[in-house]
């Protein structure tokens, strides 16, 4: 039954104190009316997005009024209503508060429902409904039946608790006796938000962290030994569990109390011995130790005697076991996350709490002669009895109920008794770290250095500066952005201080008191984090009140010093987020970028612009790598919580609310959900002044078909029942997929992720003549998910992209076929002195791969019949540079470059090996069989695998490998290539399709032979042969030969193509470019690359996009030549590309010379790859661009 009653305090803010209760007004009541329903109700639709709402946000500064001096009701809403990820609570109503039918109000997500403070105006008739709204606002699902009618009194302040589609619930005034529950919870108003004294002295005693959070039974007082079995309503469901997860339900149901609980967790953090089941183990602990602390598994008496000491003791041993966890060696930042989650979850193991006799205070108060006989028995058997045989969560619940009780009217009782109750209720959340913030601080002073101390200082007063702030909403009222902006720098300062006495790690021959102050620091500094959400919430909150992103986006035409404090705190929760130990390198990097962007300004600009120009697309790049980290870590929570929770759960007997909101409530709980947020403000206004979209073109055209949404492109993701042409909404790739391999009715692709133009599969896909488009921004991919299944028309173009839902009478008469590209002209010169010899000829298609029985080429011998033409291009290309030092463009820029030395292992060698080791009839038998394997039922994919591990146990032969060490050094660092007759011609490129293995050295044979087989093998992977078969190659025709060649460690590695690959102007080259190995580019790495556009007529070059790949791969000539290569953290504010626009100029000018000049020579459009070593230029391949 739904209630309007008084106010109820659990629905407070957990950051603030609980509001005091505030007792009903002397209204009767409150008249409910039925109207007919008004408004129609829309088909409910769920998607996924990347943040919503966070359940701290409930601390939103609200103007403080006394409804009982005005004519106003304060209406606190629940809606007890879970709805999916990303899906938000709104309620619209007749009244302007409400919106007047218009506009929504958000509700607040907690764990228990969706919930709001409204100030409506008195003796009003109210007419509303609760609607949920996807993201962006542009869907609504209305509630069913009648409209939601009330009439309030005339003032009052009261809690009203709603079901959704339950419009005719009806409504009483009196309360309900969990109002009655709740009430008993409520600690007295002056138990409130306490700070650290300059004196060293407490303010008055907190409330306890678990009030906010206690989902369990309410405290029963009683004045006898009265404790049953309460445990037998518990239920065990063990079926189909396993591993870590079946020890601990079965631990579980013979642990009744919360010592053997205790005790349970950690004989599961310590017996594991491989990494998998210790992690396993971490992640099973914390989400036990969450429901265990938050009431919703219980702990009971068993008749044994446990003081809390014994609990100390075990506590002590956990706290041990996770910190040589955290800074063990190949700790990853998934385990150090959910290391995290425990922490708060223990007890402390002071030496007061591990003392034999602990907690003796409540046994003095117990026995006291100033307090009625009633009251002692209560106290006696509630607290006193049960906390020294069997101490548990319960106890502070029942402590906190009791002092509620005897502070609720004072006077009432002995003020020394209730004194010494305190102090009690402060010794006992002590015990179970439930202490608020600055009752944690207080406790670790006298640990801390005099530095130390300064920052503890800091924090406190500015802090308090800020809570005497009446409101944040007005950014510029009496400085309250500086104390706000002071705050967060003060707590980021001190949560440094603990960090770094933190890092060193737990001694093994430290102290028993050491180790408990340890504790502490951690507790704080995990506190301090949880605090940055709170103040990051009210900036938040201050920053949209202004204006938001539309505010920041107008203020840039005058200068950029509006976005510093904003750029301030993102800084300031990246670092957050790094002192949690998540990507710290990533968060350090990411810092560096926007302290450095801001301190640039409007400085630095292209050609005639203002600066505005370049500094918004530079910040857009770190903003969009900001983003990624939160994104990555919410797919870290969602991969690792939701299915654990799910069994743990419903093995445990959880609540099925508690289940399904668990995860989402670490997700909007934490800090990274902040900088998500900051992040989600600050692109909005970047795009706005850069004039983006949100759209970025790879392939233009236009096309029809019905829009499908799949995860991944992959084979079997498309339903083979879709018959007619498709444009698949993509959530997810990694940039070697093929389009058409996932089904050849594919015509247009909208991709939900950033992707390099001249990746792997957007090269692949102007192949196959397949549009693609990716899209950003959130709204926009709420408002595609509304037209999943309706027949779209996908029209995309240089400067626009059009998504529209074409009526069924239109269908039949729509081509699917996309707009044909344009072709490159030949309307420039030839560059100054060059040769006037004939251009080059581009292979049209694959040949038979003949072998001359010549066991290694030289470059300049290859050609394409005997080595493919790749390596027959590489060869021409060495002839080229050979010529190119005397090579400029009408400009004077040069086009020399340099190639590196290679040669190549032509076709037929594989075959051979494949004779001499015995396996070329298995080989044949499997290549025959694998022409006609059918996808569906696994055929293929078991034939692919088996092929692929009969050719990797392969080697070249003896006389290759002389010959190699010939023309190669024995210790020199070699890159072992694919050659293969089916690639880098005109209309099969397969770029990215084979392997390509870095890294090696003759020196080692055993690893140079294993990674020319692993490229032989790579001519049978799953996505090559259904490459081919969409080509139309049979698979026996498929050949490969090996190009071996000098490895380059390049600071820059690129693409180009000659003609532009969004609108085919044939006036400008395109580069995109990565730090490091160009695999970074070409396996489409999540990220973005720099993106020039150079003109080959003038010396215009045009960044595009600045790169935010977070990691570049490197060969060190340090360490061995084992095929792998170092991943290294990209820091770009201190790459030249990203910091000095005359490199970036000089740079995209030598590119267009070059690109120029092989287009030229090569005679049609080209698709180069090279890198910059030192100030040289190498290119390592040229082959026809798709067009």
């Amino acid at each position: 039954m739904a209630s309007l009653r008084p106010l109820d305090p659990s629905l407070a803010t957990a950051a603030a104190a609980r509001p005091r209760l505030v007792p009903a007004p002397s209204a009767a009541g409150a008249l409910l009316r039925r109207r007919g329903a008004l408004l129609p109700r829309a088909r409910r639709r769920g998607f996924s997005c990347r943040a919503g709402p966070a359940a701290s946000e409930i601390t939103k500064e609200k103007s403080r009024v006394d409804p009982s001096k005005l004519d106003v009701v304060l209406l606190r809403v629940c809606l007890e209503h879970q709805v999916k990820y990303g899906e938000h609570v709104g309620i619209i109503g007749s009244t302007k508060e409400l919106g007047s039918w218009k506009k929504h109000v958000e509700l607040d997500w907690t764990p228990d429902g969706w919930v709001c403070q409204l100030q409506l105006p008195g003796e009003t008739l109210v007419e509303f409904k609760f609607v949920i709204v996807l993201k962006g606002g542009k869907e609504k699902t209305w509630e069913g039946g009648n409209n939601r009618a009330i009439e309030l009194p005339k003032h009052g302040t009261f809690d009203i608790v709603f079901h959704w589609d339950k419009t005719e619930e009806p409504l009483d005034l009196s309360g309900t006796s969990k109002v009655d529950r709740v009430s008993r919870y409520v600690v007295p108003e002056k138990v409130g938000d306490a700070s650290v004294a300059e004196n060293g002295d407490s303010a008055e005693t907190d409330s306890s962290k678990f009030g906010g959070q206690w989902q369990g039974s309410e405290a029963v007082f009683m004045r006898s030994n009265e404790h049953g079995n309460k445990a037998t309503d518990r239920r065990w469901d063990t079926a189909g569990l396993g591993g870590i997860a079946l020890k601990l339900v079965e631990g579980d149901k013979a642990s009744r109390n919360w010592w053997k609980k205790l005790d349970l967790v950690r004989g599961l953090l310590s017996e594991p011995v491989d990494d998998q089941s210790r992690f396993d183990a971490l992640i099973c602990s914390a989400i036990y130790l969450k429901w265990i602390y938050t009431g919703q598994i219980s702990c009971f008496e068993d008749g044994g005697h446990y003081r809390p000491n014994k609990h100390a003791e075990i506590s002590r041993h956990i706290f041990r076991e996770l910190e040589k966890m955290y800074y063990r060696k190949g700790t990853s930042a998934e385990d150090v996350l959910v290391i995290r989650k425990i922490h708060p979850c223990l007890p402390s193991f002071k030496a007061e709490f591990t003392a034999a006799v602990p907690l003796t205070r409540i046994r003095d108060i117990a026995h006291r002669n100033d307090i009625p006989h009633d009251l002692k028995q209560e106290i006696k058997h509630t607290i006193q009895n049960k906390l020294h045989r069997s101490a548990g969560p319960e106890d502070l619940i029942a402590t906190e109920a009791m002092l509620t009780r005897i502070t609720k009217n004072p006077g009432e009782y002995n003020e020394a008794f209730v004194e010494q109750f305190k102090i009690f209720y402060s010794e006992l959340k002590d015990f179970f770290n439930a202490g608020s913030l600055f009752e944690q601080l207080e406790s670790i002073k006298e640990s801390l250095s005099e530095s130390g101390l300064e920052a503890l200082s800091s924090f406190v007063k500015t802090k308090k500066s800020l809570d005497e702030v009446e409101d944040v909403k007005d950014l510029n009222k009496n400085a309250s952005i500086q104390v706000l902006m002071k705050t967060l720098q003060a707590l980021s300062s001190l949560r440094s201080v603990l960090m770094k006495g933190l890092e060193s790690g737990l001694r093994n021959d430290a102290t028993d008191a050491g180790i408990a102050m340890r504790q502490k620091w951690r507790l704080c500094e995990i506190g301090l984090e949880d605090y940055s959400f709170v103040l990051l919430s009210r900036y938040i909150n201050g920053l949209e009140a202004l204006g938001g992103s539309a505010s920041l986006a107008q203020c840039v035409a005058r200068d950029t010093s509006v976005w510093d404090d904003t750029l301030d705190a993102l800084i300031i929760g990246v670092n957050q987020v790094s002192f949690s130990g998540w990507k710290p390198e990533e968060c350090i990097a990411i810092g560096n970028e926007l302290l450095s962007w801001k301190q640039k300004g409007l400085s630095e600009s292209e050609g005639s612009g203002d600066g505005k120009y370049t500094w918004a697309l530079r910040l857009k790049a770190t903003l969009d790598r900001a983003r990624r980290l939160t994104e990555e870590y919410s797919e870290a929570l969602l991969s690792l919580f939701p299915e654990n929770v799910k069994v743990l759960g419903n093995a445990l007997g959880i609540p099925e609310n508690s289940v399904r909101t668990y995860t989402e409530a670490e997700i909007r709980a934490g800090v990274i959900f902040q900088v998500s947020k900051l992040c989600t403000v600050l692109l909005k206004a970047v795009r706005a002044v850069i004039g983006l979209s949100g759209w970025d073109v790879l392939v233009p055209g236009e096309v029809h078909g019905a829009l499908i949404q799949v995860e991944r492109i992959i084979p079997g993701s498309l339903s083979s029942s879709v018959k007619g042409p498709v444009v698949l909404l993509v959530n997810k790739a990694d940039g070697d997929e093929e389009v058409k391999a996932a089904g050849d009715n594919i015509v247009g692709v909208i991709l939900l992720q950033e992707l390099p133009h001249l990746s792997h599969l957007g090269v692949r896909a102007r192949q196959e003549k397949v549009v693609f488009v990716t899209c950003e921004d959130d709204d926009r991919i709420a408002d595609l998910r509304l037209l999943e299944g309706k027949h779209v028309r996908l029209g995309a173009s240089s400067n626009d992209v059009d998504l529209s839902v074409v009526s069924d009478e239109n269908v039949s008469g729509t081509s699917s076929e996309p707009s044909s590209a344009q072709k490159p002209s030949n309307e420039f010169s030839l560059p100054v002195a060059t040769d006037k010899s004939s251009y080059i000829p581009e292979p049209k298609g694959y040949t038979s791969g003949e072998n001359d029985n010549s066991s290694v080429l030289e470059l300049s011998e290859a050609s394409i019949e005997s080595s493919g033409a790749k390596a027959k291009a590489c060869g021409t290309l060495s002839v080229l540079a050979s010529l190119s030092s005397k090579v400029y463009n009408d400009q004077g820029i040069p086009a020399a470059f340099q190639v590196p030395c290679g040669a190549v292992i032509p076709f037929g060698s594989m075959e051979d090996a494949l004779k001499k080791s015995g396996s070329l009839e298995s080989y044949t038998s499997l290549l025959e069989k694998i022409e006609t394997a059918e996808i569906e039922n696994g055929e293929l994919d078991s034939l692919s695998s088996e092929l692929q591990s009969t050719v990797s146990l392969l080697s070249p032969s003896e006389e290759t490998l002389e010959s190699l060490k010939t023309i190669f050094p024995k210790d020199g660092r070699l890159i072992v290539r694919s050659s293969a007759n089916v690639e880098d011609l005109a209309g099969m490129s397969a770029a990215g399709l084979y392997e390509s293995i870095p890294n090696v050295s003759l020196s080692d044979i055993t690893a140079f032979g294993s990674a020319v087989a692993r490229v032989w093998a790579s001519l049978y992977t799953r996505r090559a042969i259904l490459s081919r078969r969409v080509a139309g190659v049979p698979q026996r025709d498929a050949k490969m030969a090996i190009l071996v060649q000098e490895m380059l460690e390049p600071e820059l590695s690129f693409v180009l193509h000659t003609v532009s690959p969004s609108d085919h102007d044939t006036k400008v080259v395109e580069a995109e470019v990565a730090p490091g190995l160009g695999e970074t580019l070409a396996a489409g790495t999540r990220g973005t690359p720099w993106r020039l556009s150079c003109d080959k007529f003038d010396t215009t070059v045009t960044t595009l996009a600045f790169a935010n790949f977070s990691e570049e791969m490197l060969v060190l000539n340090s360490g061995p030549a084992d095929g792998e290569v170092v991943r290294l953290t990209v820091d770009y504010s201190k790459k030249p590309l990203s910091v000095d626009s005359t490199f970036r100029k000089q740079f995209g000018q030598r590119l267009a010379a070059i690109g120029q000049y092989l287009e030229q020579k090569f005679g049609s459009a080209q698709d180069v790859e090279g890198c910059m070593v030192g100030k040289d230029i190498y290119i390592v391949q040229s082959r026809p661009q798709p067009l």
